[in-house]
């Protein structure tokens, strides 16, 4: 009686790996093709919540005067409207904190202290009459 087990290796498995690799990346590559077509075509894209922050973000840049107006643009200051989307990105943040991926919830943060700290700069400029020369002429 032999002690000795008998290893059968599959050589196939290699190829089958590989096919379901390539056909994966094929299919995320398709998924990605897909959203993108679907946004050029006007069709929704999937709601997220980066989504979501991005649009009050872009909101906030644009009436920071960061970014064009999408109608007009323009670089115009409305300060209104800037705190309106700063705003909604806090309750955003409070509403959600203990219920984001770190990382999610860290780019919320940062994103709004950047904001925050861009709001109170342009508002000073805005407030700040225009340098005048106030120089003796010669």
């Amino acid at each position: 009686m032999s002690d000795e087990k008998k290893i059968i290796i599959d050589e196939d498995w290699k190829s089958q790996v590989a096919a379901e690799r390539e056909a994966a990346a094929r299919e995320v590559h398709q998924h990605e093709a897909g959203e993108g077509a679907a946004a050029a075509a006007g069709q929704q894209i999937p709601a997220s919540f980066e989504l979501l922050v991005t649009t009050f973000v872009t909101d906030a840049m644009v009436a920071l005067g960061q970014l064009p107006h999408p109608v007009t643009q323009k670089l115009t200051f409305d300060a209104v409207h800037a705190r309106f989307a700063i705003d909604m990105l806090e309750v955003i943040a409070d509403k959600t904190k203990g219920n984001l991926a770190p990382d999610e919830e860290q780019g919320l943060h940062e994103v709004l202290h950047q904001l925050r700290m861009a709001f109170v700069a342009i508002s000073q400029q805005a407030a700040a009459p225009a340098s005048v020369d106030i120089s003796p002429a010669s």
